[in-house]
């Protein structure tokens, strides 16, 4: 049986962008959706696209930033008695411009949410989830966690930390009935990038059309790669080839690169 089928999942960042996506094409397979994100009236507002018989879904604003809310949500999904079996951390924050212009307050807000909510979330639904006979846990994270990328430095970093603790974490969870699958979009036409752009700095260098892909594209292959119990999952050809090609050149020739972006 699909994983997807009937599942009880959590989605954050589900307000937006990929997340509203992923609860979009969850909803006529799940069995219960909570829905989490700071604005609550766009969730009512998905919710209400996303009903049907026979598909519970809660919808409960918090910033993942803020402690206190974070240990509100995972409270109030304790009392519930969900027997959650699918954890999406879709939520995530990005900064891009050069590191030392940068708001500490957007620096400490990216590090709480890519990081620390992330970490804490799973830490405490880790135990529900391996009380299932079938359970997996999506960790979005980026292509841009494969390599340093000045002018994204602090958003590439966190995207490092995802991948590194979704690989470690998924060897550890082998034979426990729960999967894990790191999701590392490239380009995707979202409005976290709009978000991300400083209005002072804008970025002058722009990735090709060849290398977007949709927000369909990227969650229908991550959902496969649940599925079928993939690590690993960077959606369109073209993109996982040149990720492949560049995490394959020597760091000391990178820097060239790497250099020339920096100035």
């Amino acid at each position: 049986m699909n994983i997807l089928d009937h599942c009880t999942v959590l989605i954050t960042g589900a307000s937006a962008g990929l997340g509203m996506e992923f609860a979009r094409q969850l909803a006529p397979k799940a069995a219960t959706m909570v829905l989490v994100a700071r604005r609550i009236e766009r969730l009512e507002i998905l919710k209400h696209e996303l009903e049907r018989p026979g598909l519970e879904i809660h919808c409960r604003q918090c910033d993942l930033s803020e402690r206190t809310e974070l240990e509100e949500l995972i409270q109030w999904l304790a009392g519930a008695g969900l027997k959650l079996n699918f954890l999406i951390n879709n939520a995530g924050l990005g900064d891009r411009g050069r590191f030392e212009a940068s708001e500490w307050e957007r620096v400490q807000s990216m590090l709480d949410v890519n990081i620390a909510a992330l970490t804490r979330l799973t830490h405490a639904l880790l135990p529900t989830l391996k009380g299932q006979a079938g359970a997996a846990i999506l960790n979005v994270s980026s292509v841009a966690s494969l390599f340093p990328i000045p002018k994204l430095a602090v958003y590439a970093a966190t995207k490092a930390y995802v991948t590194s603790f979704s690989e470690a974490i998924r060897a550890e969870l082998r034979g426990t009935g729960v999967r894990v699958t790191t999701l590392c979009p490239g380009p995707v036409s979202t409005e976290f990038g709009q978000v991300a752009e400083r209005a002072d700095e804008p970025d002058s260098v722009k990735p090709p059309d060849s290398l977007r892909v949709s927000a369909q594209q990227v969650v229908a292959e991550a959902l496969q790669a649940v599925a079928k119990d993939r690590a690993r999952v960077i959606p369109g050809w073209r993109v996982a080839l040149l990720a492949g090609l560049v995490a394959a050149v020597p760091i000391a020739f990178l820097r060239c690169g790497l250099n020339r972006r920096g100035r």
